[in-house]
């Protein structure tokens, strides 16, 4: 299906579209009407705003406009042009912290490829050792569980806090516990916890309030925001976490390759880098072989920053301040508890289930992000790979398989952890063969999730096509596709 105009206003009368709350949130509506109007062309409906934001139309303009009226070089030079684009990092970096509401007296601003590249600043520059452990919940996105092997190559105690029960949450009594084990008394800086403000696999909001229970047992604490930062609020004058890791292509869409490490100072200051490169260092002597690396953020920037992009950062800040973070969550959170509402309602003919949810079935305390699989009338999973296949070909931008979050994706699929342990996937194991090993009928969940620009006839298309494509439909025949899991 191919459309001229805009598709993306519901009826009046339709479902979420038809409450006042939502009509209070009508600015976004006007918003994809223009901005973000090629959200509507050729009949696509984006639903995978945890992988990624879209950007505005103004934030393309922004970027093109400076570029064709400044110039811009490497900020590592004293000229003109290089000072042109260190004055404009330094505004950005302003911009990040007032955004958070960051005293830059404590916090400093460092500037990465994404958020995974924050996480591996902390992992190969944090002091790990026999008494400074790593303590991580099940439900960590890799990029955050990987940090696990720069604690174990330091000979740290590893702990993992799991989540338990249909909502896969964590009790926050399995974190004190994880936290105390094997220490006697708290020492500040003895230790590493790091865990999701938000969950990129089923939107559980984690409390915030852990960040100070994990530093009265003398813990650092690595709060990964990148699934919540985007619609949601994060104070730092408030939480005060240690490490906070953000991609901003998932705030606003534009620009990518740029992340950031938000980092108390002190916290900085007792990071040791195991290695030095071109902007990072004071001075550095071959023959002498000793170097002095940079004691402040740019110690951890390393080689020219993203220069022509980080002033974009402070343009989508801006942009999502002039929208209103509040209004773009109060629009997600009612598109997400309309569409559960909807989804948990359907059955089939013999009054099964239609779907499964993975994590709370209802709007509250969690973010936009649904995961689910589609059930048989049977009970039986349909297959997550077809619904990429089937999904893609109605127009859907969806997300399918564990969505790098393995350690929750274990617990809702209830797999032995004995079979875990002895399972390695292997080079010559073709996708059904491992699952079959793991006794798993599908590879993973299908993923959707709301973001800034999300409507509610998104929302209404999709659970028309749950409706129309596998409600009441039996299994078929045993169905091969081309193995694709990613993790």
């Amino acid at each position: 299906m191919t459309t001229e105009e805009p598709t993306s206003a519901a009826p009046a009368d339709v479902g979420v579209a038809a409450t006042a709350a939502y009509r209070r949130t009508a600015r976004i509506d006007e918003l994809r009407a223009t901005e973000y109007r090629h959200l509507d062309r050729d009949g696509q409906v984006y639903l995978d705003y945890a992988g990624a934001g879209v950007a505005a139309r103004a934030q393309v303009t922004a970027h093109h406009d400076r570029l064709l009226t400044g110039l811009y070089s490497n900020p590592h030079s004293e000229n003109p042009t290089s000072e042109a684009a260190g004055s404009l990092i330094d505004s950005a970096r302003r911009t990040v912290l007032d955004f958070f509401h960051a005293d830059p007296g404590e916090y400093a601003v460092i500037f990465t490829p994404n958020a995974s590249g924050a996480c591996r600043l902390v992992a190969e520059s944090y002091a790990f050792g026999p008494t400074s452990p790593l303590v991580l919940t099940w439900d960590n996105h890799n990029s955050v569980n990987g940090i696990r092997e720069y604690a174990r190559a330091a000979h740290a105690p590893v702990r993992y806090v799991p989540v338990s029960g249909p909502q896969l949450r964590v009790a926050e009594s399995d974190v004190t516990a994880a936290l105390t084990a094997g220490r006697s008394r708290p020492t500040s800086g003895s230790g590493l916890f790091a865990y999701p403000a938000q969950s990129n696999f089923t939107g559980v909001q984690h409390p915030l309030g852990w960040v100070e229970l994990a530093r009265q047992h003398g813990y650092d604490v690595l709060l990964d925001a990148a699934a919540f930062a985007p619609t949601n609020r994060l104070d730092l004058s408030a939480v005060r976490p240690d490490f906070v890791c953000l991609s901003w292509y998932k705030l606003f869409g534009y620009p990518t390759g740029v992340g950031a490490l938000l980092a108390r100072r002190d916290a900085l200051a007792r990071l040791r880098r195991p290695w030095f490169a071109g902007g990072t260092i004071r001075a550095v002597s071959i023959q002498g072989d000793w170097h002095q690396p940079m004691r402040d953020e740019t110690g951890f920037e390393d080689g020219t920053l993203n220069f022509l992009s980080i002033p974009d950062v402070e343009f989508g800040l801006r942009w999502l301040d002039a929208i209103g973070l509040d209004l773009i969550h109060t629009r997600v959170g009612l598109l997400t508890g309309w569409l559960l509402e909807q989804l948990t309602a359907l059955r089939h003919r013999n009054g099964r289930p239609l779907v499964r949810v993975y994590g709370p079935p209802t709007g509250d305390a969690r973010g936009g992000t649904v995961a689910l699989n589609f059930l048989h009338p049977d009970g039986s999973l349909v297959d997550e790979r077809l619904v990429a296949v089937e999904s893609s070909a109605a127009g859907f931008a969806l997300r399918t398989g564990c969505f790098c979050n393995p350690g929750s994706a274990e617990a809702a699929f209830g797999i032995d952890p004995g079979l875990l342990r002895r399972a390695i996937l292997t080079h010559a194991e073709t996708i059904d063969q491992h699952l079959a090993t793991l006794r798993l009928p599908t590879g993973g969940a299908v993923r959707i999730s709301f973001g800034l620009a999300s409507t509610a006839a998104d929302a209404q298309r999709f659970l028309s096509f749950a409706e129309s494509t596998y409600l009441d439909r039996s299994g078929g025949a045993d169905i091969r596709l081309a193995p694709r899991i990613r993790c």
